[in-house]
C-alpha cells in the first residue's frame, strides 16, 4: 500500500465490505476452501482502523494453495508471493472491489493462528482494543508518510496480546 496512514473511526459497514469480497471469491475457489476469516482491525466491533479489509482465504492444506492462487487470477487477483510471511501468500485486488488486503494460507498455517488469535482476543477485550486503537491513531499522526515505522511501532503491543491469547 502507499499513501498516508489514516486511521479512521470503527464503521460497521466494514462487515458488509468482508461479506462482499467473501461473495465474490468463494464461488471461484469451490471447495477448496475451509473458511474465509475476515481478520484484521477492521473485523474488531468498535475498533478504529485503517478502512482497509483484511481476509484470510483458508485452505486445508499447504498444496491446495496452488490451486487457490490459480483460481483467485481467474478473478483479476495478482499473486505478490509471501512477502516475507511464510505460509501466508498475499494479492493485489482486482478493480470494484472495497480496498482489502487478501490472503491465502493453509490450516496449519502460524500466520494465520496469529490473526486468529489477536482478532479474538481484541473482540474478548474491549478495554484493550480500545488501548490498540489509541497506539495505532498516535502512531498514524506519528508516522503519517511511513508505513514500515507505523507497522513497527505496533508489533510489541501485538506481540504481548498474542502471548496473552495463548501463542507459543
Amino acid at each position: 500500500m502507499v499513501g498516508p496512514v489514516v486511521i479512521v473511526p470503527y464503521d460497521a459497514d466494514w462487515v458488509l465490505m468482508f461479506e462482499r469480497i467473501r461473495d465474490f471469491v468463494s464461488p471461484a475457489l469451490g471447495g477448496i476452501t475451509r473458511t474465509i476469516e475476515h481478520v484484521g482491525s477492521t473485523s474488531v466491533p468498535g475498533l478504529a482502523a485503517k478502512p482497509i479489509i483484511d481476509i484470510d482465504v483458508v485452505v486445508a492444506t499447504a498444496g491446495d494453495v496452488p490451486l487457490a492462487i490459480q483460481l483467485l487470477a481467474s478473478l483479476g487477483y495478482q499473486h505478490q508471493g509471501d512477502l516475507g510471511i511464510a505460509g501466508r501468500e498475499a494479492f493485489i485486488a482486482p478493480q470494484g472491489l472495497p480496498p482489502h488486503h487478501l490472503y491465502v494460507c493453509s490450516d496449519a498455517s502460524p500466520a494465520l493462528r496469529k490473526h486468529l488469535l489477536f482478532r479474538n482476543y481484541l473482540r474478548m477485550h474491549s478495554a484493550e482494543a480500545k488501548a490498540y486503537a489509541q497506539l495505532k491513531m498516535a502512531l498514524a499522526q506519528r508516522y503519517v508518510n511511513d508505513r514500515e515505522s507505523y507497522t513497527e511501532g505496533k508489533t510489541e503491543f501485538i506481540n504481548a496480546r498474542l502471548n496473552l491469547a495463548g501463542w507459543e
